[in-house]
């Protein structure tokens, strides 16, 4: 029988410490908001399933999407403006996009990006010139899909994606957490490793007064008198309920650490709060690589088009996995033909379209159809039906053809993250259904629904609201206790 994820205080058997602002996990959500409600005056207290701080920021390649006008992107040459990365986001993270939120991270981005930098996280001036993350130590790349069809014709794009400076492939991740986490031991931060938050204890009022947590083979009750901060991360290997909430991603290899289980939200949700958009999550799939194949088409199962293959590999996995039933093919000739980096099996070759479409036991006119209206205007340097960058855009019409089959089952590439997780306000208050705030609970990261609301395709966008809205629920949290904030109060 599990454990119940509520207790009331008048049950708590005893106290075995007090502190002003307890956060459940250490990944960078729950960095900056410890290191927030520390240099507000809280005594704060970190509770970590794991032997070691990082979560799964840690393993990420440290972007983080910032813009409006960094230092970055200035000494790069880039303009950018508040405006122009809001239309962006609210058009790129879904039907429903999170206003509010997007409003206050595009208004504050520069100066939060300089908080980053003011705490010894470096990131060099330097433009990558491509739309996949740096291999070399380059700060700044185009994230995104910003240059991409439609979304170029709905803001003025700028790269937004900006890269901690470290040496080696997926490095950045954790130079950013070995920063946030000596900037917390310095602040005087308390941590308390191999110990997870398995209930939260509410007083009579039905707010949130302290956390059961299990430790040593013990279970130790902690007061936390401002509040408490879930920072657990989201539920992507929580496989049973991934297959209950978001079954695409089933479909998927899961992206993350081991304890990415929901465990914060099914706590949050004990206490009386909402979620939104379980249902969604990121898919990864870097199916174009080398970027050359850029210039061939990608082709559904019924050998039509579906999305302009420059656009970011995560869209392209959306697309792929939500709406081909993770059927998707690369038509290239013998010019743009490349060996794609991993498992890209060519299940077609031929002189003529025929010969591709009989290979592969579809119907005549299939392929030829969109090859002809494809060439048609390629020869212009033009790809009016979806978009893509002119860069790209060339007429395939050298055979030997080359079918490459890029669905789930033949590539294994395909991974997932979730994206749903707790309501909150944008200062980290858990909310009910009705919307109301439950006193003395706050959420941010992956255990919360925020800037990725139902989609994704823009690398860095984790990393900068779990830091962004973990600054503003540290803050929340300490000064629910009435204490004097430090004087400087700009983000």
């Amino acid at each position: 029988m599990n454990a119940p994820r509520l207790i009331h205080d008048k049950a708590v058997p005893r106290w075995d410490d007090s502190v002003d602002v307890l956060v459940l996990g250490f990944g960078c959500a729950g960095a900056c908001a410890a290191i927030e409600a520390r240099r507000s005056g809280a005594r704060v207290m970190i509770v970590e399933r794991s032997s070691a701080p990082g979560g799964s920021s840690a393993l990420s390649g440290g972007v983080i999407y910032c813009g409006g006008g960094t230092a970055i992107q200035r000494a790069c040459g880039f303009d950018d403006s508040v405006e122009a990365m809001r239309a962006y986001l609210m058009a790129s993270t879904g039907d429903r996009p999170n206003a509010e939120k997007i409003d206050l991270y595009c208004r504050d981005s520069v100066a939060h990006f300089d908080w980053l930098v003011s705490l010894g996280i470096p990131f060099k001036a330097s433009y990558w010139p491509h739309n996949y993350e740096p291999t070399t130590d380059d700060g700044l790349y185009y994230s995104g899909s910003e240059e991409c069809a439609p979304f170029n014709r709905i803001a003025v794009p700028a790269p937004r994606g900006h890269t901690v400076q470290a040496e080696g492939s997926c490095m950045g991740g954790r130079l950013m957490m070995d920063t946030l986490v000596a900037v917390a031991q310095r602040e005087g931060v308390e941590v308390l490793t191999d110990a997870n938050g398995i209930a939260l204890i509410a007083d009579g009022d039905g707010a949130i007064v302290g956390a059961g947590v299990r430790h040593d083979g013990e279970t130790r009750y902690i007061r936390a008198r401002g509040g408490i901060v879930i920072a657990t991360g989201g539920f992507i290997m929580n496989r049973d309920m991934v297959a209950r909430v978001a079954p695409a991603a089933s479909l998927t290899a899961p992206l993350g650490n081991p304890f990415d289980n929901g465990s914060g939200i099914l706590l949050g949700e004990a206490a009386g709060g909402a979620t939104a958009n379980m249902h969604a999550a990121i898919y990864s799939c870097p199916v174009l690589n080398p970027p050359g194949l850029i210039r061939g088409i990608l082709l559904n199962g019924h050998g039509q088009r579906f999305v302009p293959e420059d656009v970011n590999h995560k869209r392209i996995g959306e697309h792929a996995v939500l709406r081909q039933d993770g059927r998707i093919f690369l038509l290239v000739d013998s010019e743009v033909f490349e060996q794609p980096a991993g498992a890209r099996p060519i299940v077609a070759t031929g002189d003529t379209t025929e010969e591709l479409e009989d290979e592969l036991g579809w119907p005549r006119g299939s392929i030829g159809a969109t090859l002809n209206v494809y060439n048609r205007h390629a020869r212009d340097g033009h790809d009016p039906l979806f978009g893509k960058k002119s860069r790209f855009v060339k007429p395939l019409t050298a055979p030997p053809y080359a079918v490459f089959d890029c669905g789930i089952e033949a590539t294994g590439v395909y991974y997932s993250f979730t994206l749903g997780g707790l309501r909150t306000a944008p200062t980290g208050e858990v909310l009910t259904p009705e919307g109301s705030a439950i006193p003395g609970l706050y959420a941010v990261g992956r255990a919360t629904t925020g800037l990725s609301a139902q989609s994704g395709g823009s690398s860095g966008l984790q990393l900068a609201e779990g830091t962004y809205f973990g600054r503003l629920a540290g803050r929340a949290a300490a000064t629910a206790l009435g204490l004097r904030s430090s004087p400087d109060r700009s983000v």
